[in-house]
């Protein structure tokens, strides 16, 4: 600590700027052009103070701390002097604006210093730009602070808006003749600066300033953001990034920031229903859930407690997804529980816990400052994780090197010093080439090898096989290529590895990440800051619905049942059911076989997310009783439930989420529920009651859930809510002393003092294409849709991603004869859908790639039955597809269910 004097008083701060110092002491000075997340400039010269030694005043924004510094702030030179650049600010800016958005950093310093009447001027209709659908543009009101250029560049890295001429003619203008149409990613990290309303919520102008502010957690990404909701008269009217957030860092991205009123649609509903006679009816909770408990009891009764399943929600807190598998486990006597990271991050999980010990990622999201060399394996992360995409792209501009795993060519590959863009569904032959090289020219960490890792001589037999030159005639990519991104790997170090999607939803999902780790230990990037292997997880918390015991053969804390079952069964009372459980895709062939009989699902979309459509739909029609509990009437439950349940948003509701980090952060309520709607955890308590089983399920509040969690969880057992509240905690964190875990591994590793190398064979997709299906299909995420677009459909993310179309590289367009907006037909051996095309420049000749996020697309109806054989994770990203122009054959009913091609012998 350093000590200074401030306006006469001694005072200790912490190293830094004069500004940080001050502001940390809670000493007011006004800092227009000054933000914490960006470096400081001193252009506006308002925080001007006078230092003792210096000849004239200095800015404290640019000013460092030094020991013995004496500080004076309001001097009558500095107060005249900052009277003087106030004035000049205001001289042409409107006078209505002041009174309009009083407290505006800017208004408030006009107040401060008695100029609020010293502005003359008028909004100009020409510097007025309404095209966005959040963001209002007035730059009338804009006073050349610079603020939305800095952190545009600075945070998110998109450099949209622009300075335009010098002097009384300076303008600043996005890169394009609106916002709307300029590379804008409506992160709204320009509004959440500006100092003055020049760039503002349009939320904010039609609604209101908040009256109240609510700290908690996006309900989106894995990212795991913190941010503060305002609310006002019962509704949300704006959001805001928290600065204190670790996992953001004051920033959001536009589904955070603006994507919050699926709350309010007018389809949501609020009260429980039941399915008579082909269509719904109002019904009260205990009609409801006397219903269900009745149907269960008679099922259990005839066909054992093994013909009901169980699925967790990615979308809902910890304390739900813990009550969620107990009531199963406890209550319906079966391990028949899953949740949706089986269909997207289950590999990622299984192969981290079979060589490492632990699923979960190795590092934080601060190790990305951390590393030198940064590898970002099928993860398109500035638009499905766009905050940690950004610190990438930051990381990248300061220095670090990039390495880019990926089939397409995402925005970060053109940041790229390396990128490696393989056919689709051949990453193992890549990524056993990158080992190759390692090994053959000796970049190993022979250190870590000798005193961590086992297996190393039979690896090293088994990886002289996979040459670059034998994986670039599989993978389609230079060998050259693979040689450089190893050698950057190897020896520009620390390097970081994130991976997504695109590494797990294979046929060899689990194989590919355990290819990854096998990197990871032969370059002794394990263990230590700006190393790791780190999934980029899907959904707020899918790390923790899995965590909590969400899955059949593991209970919360991700221990298997088998070993854990003693400890278990004395914590709740009962013992557990000797039978293995089922997953989500053994459920839905259990259920087609006759042999599932009830299902339970919350917040989570089965038949629109499951692949094989038509598969999916026949299994959930063959159920005796169905039960979806969600905001909205899902595609599962318009098309097969049995049951509604209405359920809260996590703006209704507390808990908590698990971000991808292993972080545990506190979710709090902002708005009552709607109507009837009540948190799942009440409801799976009340549930429990129905069935006759309120022991163990008398909770009254997620606080008291969550401290029997921390009871059966010794890794958890110092997250308590009085911590988090103060902050979100990783993992491990064994006590309420311990600091939480940034780093696994650090030695040893979770499943021991040595982790072994795997040998891995690449195996062929099953979905090979053929003349008559020449293209591979791939699916994911776009930026502004989220999965099966629940939530941000029923946004105005709607007008700025209006649905799903299909991405065609040129040449294949060229060949086609198809123009941009033609509408298609793709056609699988499963199923054929109907969508518009988009020519793609990223997509290499033969490849296509659409999203899943609508229901009037079904895209999931072309894919095929092929999972991944250690998790059952459906491969989403290989599937052979003819693509035609629509019209040929008549269109499926709604794009959802076309007919599966019969069989063409091959010519």
């Amino acid at each position: 600590m350093l000590h200074i004097t401030v306006d006469g008083q001694p005072r200790e701060c912490a190293p830094g700027t004069l500004l940080a110092a001050l502001e940390a002491l809670g000493v007011s000075v006004p800092a227009l052009c000054n933000d914490s997340r960006m470096a400081p400039v001193g252009a506006c010269r308002t925080c001007i103070v006078e230092v003792e030694g210096c000849a004239r005043p200095v800015a404290a924004c640019t000013t460092p701390l030094t020991e013995g510094m004496v500080v004076h702030t309001r001097t009558p030179l500095v107060e005249a002097q900052r009277r003087v650049l106030l004035r000049l600010l205001a001289s042409e800016y409107p006078a209505e604006a002041v009174a309009r958005q009083p407290d505006k950093p800017f208004h408030r310093a006009l107040r401060e210093y008695g100029l609020e009447g010293e502005p003359r001027g008028t909004h100009q209709a020409a510097l007025r730009d309404d095209s966005h659908p959040y963001i209002h543009v007035d730059m009338s009101q804009c006073i050349h602070c610079y603020r939305c250029v800095r952190i545009c560049d600075e945070v998110q890295g998109q450099f949209v808006w622009r300075v335009w001429n010098r002097g009384a003619g300076t303008r600043i203008l996005p890169d394009g003749p609106n916002l709307r149409e300029s590379s804008c990613v409506s992160c709204g990290a320009c509004v959440d600066t500006c100092p003055t309303g020049a760039l503002e919520d349009r939320t904010l102008l039609d609604q209101g300033w908040p009256e109240t502010w609510t700290r908690t957690t996006c309900p989106y990404c894995g990212v795991g953001c913190e941010m503060d909701v305002g609310t006002r008269g019962g509704r949300i009217v704006t959001v805001r990034p928290s600065r204190e957030g670790p996992s953001n860092r004051g920033h959001l991205c536009s589904k955070g920031r603006y994507a919050f009123g699926f709350g309010e649609a007018p389809d949501r509903i609020t009260v429980p229903l039941l399915r008579e006679h082909g269509g719904w009816r109002r019904a009260s909770w205990d009609e409801a859930l006397g219903f269900i408990a009745q149907r269960l009891r008679h099922l259990r009764a005839a066909s054992g407690p093994d013909a009901v399943g169980m699925l967790g929600s990615a979308r809902a807190t910890n304390e739900e997804n813990y009550l969620a598998q107990k009531l199963a486990r406890v209550v319906l006597g079966t391990s028949n529980v899953d949740c949706c990271a089986r269909v997207c991050h289950a590999p990622s999980a299984a192969a981290l816990e079979r060589m490492l010990g632990m699923g979960a990622a190795t590092n934080s999201f601060e190790d990305v400052e951390h590393a030198r060399t940064l590898l970002v394996a099928g993860s398109n992360t500035t638009e499905c994780h766009p905050v940690v995409g950004a610190r990438l792209k930051q990381a990248v501009l300061r220095g670090a090197k990039l390495i880019v795993i990926d089939s397409r060519r995402t925005e970060l590959a053109r940041y790229a010093d390396v990128h490696l863009q393989p056919r689709a569904g051949t990453d193992v032959p890549l990524l056993n080439a990158l080992a190759h090289v390692v090994v053959d020219e000796r970049l190993c960490d022979e250190d870590f090898l000798r005193e961590r890792v086992e297996a190393v001589e039979d690896f090293r037999a088994f990886i002289l096989d996979w040459t670059p030159e034998r994986a670039a005639d599989l993978c389609g990519v230079d060998a050259e290529a693979i040689r450089q991104a190893a050698r950057l790997y190897a020896t520009h170090g620390p390097s970081m590895m994130v991976h997504g999607l695109g590494m797990t939803e294979h046929v060899q999902g689990t194989e590919s990440v355990m290819t990854l780790i096998n990197l990871a230990l032969l370059t002794g990037n394990l263990g230590g800051p700006g190393t790791g292997v780190n999934p980029m997880r899907g959904q707020n918390n899918v790390q923790g619905s899995a965590h909590m015991g969400c899955e059949p053969g593991h209970l919360t804390g991700y221990v298997p049942l088998e070993l854990n079952r003693a400890r278990f069964e004395a914590a709740w009372g009962t013992p557990l059911s000797a039978a293995p459980g089922l997953d989500l895709m053994e459920m839905m062939d259990a259920a087609r076989q006759g042999r599932l009989k009830a299902l339970w699902a919350f917040g989570y979309d089965v038949l629109l997310t499951n692949p094989e459509a038509r598969a999916t739909r026949e299994a959930l029609e063959r159920l005796e009783l169905l039960v979806v509990q969600d905001l909205f009437l899902n595609e599962t439950a318009r098309a097969c439930g049995h049951v509604f349940l209405p359920a809260c948003t996590s703006f209704e509701k507390d808990g908590t989420f698990m971000n991808g980090e292993r972080r545990v952060q506190r979710v709090r309520r902002a708005l009552p529920p709607v109507d009837e709607s009540l948190p799942d955890w009440e409801i799976l308590c009340r549930a429990a009651r129905a069935l006759g089983h309120p022991e163990g399920f008398a909770f009254q509040s997620p606080e008291e859930v969550w401290d029997e969690v921390r009871r059966v969880w010794p890794a958890g057992a110092g997250l308590s809510y009085a911590r988090l509240d103060m902050g979100g905690l990783q993992w491990p964190c064994p006590d309420e002393a311990h600091p939480g875990t940034r780093l696994l591994h650090t030695h040893p590793f979770a499943s021991g003092f040595r982790a072994a190398l795997r040998r891995i064979d690449s195996r062929p997709a099953p979905e090979a294409r053929t003349d008559d299906h020449p293209f591979v299909l791939m699916t994911g995420r776009r930026l502004y849709q989220f999965n099966a677009g629940t939530m941000t459909l029923r946004t105005p993310h709607a007008l700025l991603q209006p649905g799903d179309w299909l991405d065609m590289a040129p040449a294949d367009a060229d060949r086609l004869g198809l123009e941009d907006g033609a509408r298609v037909r793709v056609c699988s051996r499963h199923g054929a859908v109907e969508l518009p095309m988009r020519r793609a420049e990223g997509l290499r000749p033969g490849e296509l790639f659409t999203t899943f996020h609508t229901a009037e697309v079904f895209i999931n109806a072309v894919i095929g039955p092929q999972r991944d054989e250690s998790t059952h994770t459906p491969d989403y990203k290989v599937t052979a597809v003819r693509v035609e122009r629509a019209g040929r054959f008549p269109p499926a009913s709604g794009g959802s269910w076309g007919a599966p091609e019969p069989e063409r012998p091959l010519e």
